[in-house]
Parts: C-alpha cells; sequence; structure tokens
C-alpha cells in the first residue's frame, strides 16, 4: 500500500470563494478597531498637549524670575514662518492688546501643539500695569477666563479674573490657530473659540464639546507673585 502523502500540487487549497470571506472578516474587524485606536491618538494628543501647557506656564514663570524689574515675555509675531527672522521671538511692538502666538524662542518651549499649531499667547497690557514692562505686588492683570461665552466677571461664569497671560491650544480642529508656515486656519462658528483668538481680554474654557475643543491655562497671579518674592523679585 502506497502511504505517501500526495504532492503539494495536490493537496487542497483555499478556494477564491474562501478567501474572499476571510478577507471580509479581516476588514470588518479592522473597521471595528479604527475608531478606537484613533479615539486613543486623539486622548495621547491631547495629554501631550496639557503636558506642553504646563511647561509653559512654568517657563513663562521662571522667563519673569530672571528679569530685572519681573516681567513677562511679549508675545511673537503670528504671520511669520519658521526660521525666519523674528520668528518665536517676543515682540512688544504688538499692540495694544499684546496677542500673538507664544514666543517659543525667548522661552525655550515647543513651538507648537500635539496637532501642529502654534500656541495662541496673550500678556495683560493694561488696567493695572504692563505685565510685559514690569510688574508689582499691586499689578492687577486685565484678562479673564469665563467657563462660557455668555459669562462675566466677576459674576456667574467666571473662572478667573485679574490673570496677567492666557495660553492656548486650539485643539483638534485647530480652528482660528497659526500654523509654523505663518498661516491662520479657518475661523471657527464656536462662540467660545471665536472669543479664544479674537486678541481680546476675555477668554473662554468650557468643557469638550462637538463645536469647542481648544485647551486654555493661565498664569495665576497668586503664583506668579509667590515666586517672584521667593526668587528676591519682590516686593
Amino acid at each position: 500500500m502506497n502511504l505517501r502523502p500526495a504532492p503539494p500540487w495536490h493537496q487542497k487549497g483555499f478556494s477564491l470563494i474562501e478567501m474572499a470571506i476571510v478577507l471580509v472578516i479581516v476588514a470588518v474587524l479592522l473597521a471595528g478597531l479604527l475608531p478606537t485606536i484613533s479615539g486613543q491618538m486623539e486622548q495621547q494628543r491631547r495629554a501631550e498637549t496639557r503636558k506642553q501647557l504646563e511647561e509653559i506656564r512654568a517657563a513663562l514663570i521662571g522667563y519673569a524670575a530672571t528679569q530685572t524689574p519681573p516681567r513677562l515675555p511679549c508675545p511673537a509675531k503670528p504671520t511669520l514662518a519658521t526660521g525666519t527672522t523674528g520668528a518665536g521671538v517676543a515682540d512688544c511692538t504688538i499692540t495694544p492688546t499684546r496677542t500673538g502666538v507664544l514666543p517659543w524662542v525667548t522661552l525655550g518651549t515647543n513651538e507648537t501643539d500635539a496637532w501642529g499649531r502654534r500656541f495662541t499667547y496673550t500678556v495683560a497690557y493694561s488696567g493695572g500695569g504692563d505685565f510685559a514692562t514690569s510688574f508689582t505686588l499691586s499689578s492687577t492683570g486685565n484678562l479673564n477666563v469665563l467657563s462660557t461665552s455668555t459669562g462675566v466677571c466677576p459674576n456667574v461664569g467666571c473662572v478667573g479674573s485679574n490673570i496677567p497671560a492666557v495660553i492656548i491650544s486650539h485643539g483638534p480642529n485647530g480652528l482660528g490657530a497659526y500654523t509654523p508656515q505663518g498661516t491662520k486656519l479657518p475661523n471657527s462658528t464656536d462662540t467660545g473659540e471665536q472669543t479664544n483668538y479674537a486678541g481680546g481680554i476675555t477668554f473662554v474654557s468650557q468643557d469638550p464639546s462637538a463645536t469647542y475643543d481648544d485647551l486654555v491655562v493661565w498664569v495665576s497671579p497668586n503664583t506668579l507673585f509667590n515666586r517672584m518674592v521667593s526668587a528676591g523679585k519682590l516686593p
């Protein structure tokens, strides 16, 4: 009796129908995984950007502690492309509200958030003094942060007032942000996001929604003043 196995070309393989079924199953499985992977990537970008914002806030306070008299840096011009003269450098000719992009070269921080857009940065210019020139323990910032675009400080919806500086990442949609090429992305239809890039003294920090995804942090006046006292810069 011949018990030798049949040659490979005699063995039965997958038919075209079976292969098609396998490919369909794989495609369905991948389609189910893609939203999960995409969501995880966005969470990672958001977490990375929040870490960057905290590092920027610390860098701003550290910068003030090295200046005599103490002061915060002015914003950088948002329309300058990366690598050109003056890009990322603090520029105190930006007036009257001193809103631009973060002076990443001056501070030694990252230029962009995790989505590749520049941070919007505003330093208090009027009210109790110009924090980009100098400040004392009696100085009062003129920037406010609200939990809703319809709020008013110091009433309902005010989460921060008398603020010296505000830093904003324009989130996943990036609407209203500046790119490293110095171009501004399209405007948002959300009133909160519109407020954040308008160049005023009021900003909105609220829960994410279908139209709002900005990340907003600010320099606390108490933290800033305490650090200056500890560094011997004030009073």
